[in-house]
């Protein structure tokens, strides 16, 4: 049994501690922010920075079909505009939904939304 909540977010700490994660220590946790376009990804980026988050955007051109075309309305594999959050904390279930939250309250204006996280581990030397 977990001593996480029974969701994603839980999911995933509980996944950082089973593999051995000091999970008292600060982590590099990169967080994702969906927004639907250029525009929202810019007025969202300046209010994560103005925030004081490490904040960078990036474009995907999406993956192409087996014709070799992209559906620019596919809205899991077409092209999309996403910032991505750099946070130093200790990863503590109630501090990653606040942050999330916080990111909701910065995206929503331009009808930008928190899209899940992730944490980043060096691999020891051989694996």
């Amino acid at each position: 049994m977990s001593a996480y909540p029974d969701d994603a977010d839980g999911a995933v700490l509980a996944q950082l501690e089973e593999a051995g994660i000091d999970m008292s220590q600060p982590l590099a946790i990169e967080f994702v922010v969906a927004v639907p376009d250029e525009d929202a990804a810019i007025a969202t980026h300046k209010a994560l920075i103005d925030a004081g988050y490490d904040a960078n955007i990036e474009f995907d051109e999406g993956e192409a079909d087996e014709n070799g075309d992209i559906d620019p309305n596919d809205e899991e594999f077409g092209p999309c505009w996403t910032i991505y959050v750099n946070v130093l904390m200790v990863p503590d279930y109630d501090e990653i939904i606040r942050v999330q939250d916080d990111f909701d309250r910065l995206a929503g204006p331009s009808e930008g939304y928190s899209d899940g996280w992730g944490v980043v581990l060096d691999e020891e030397p051989g694996e």
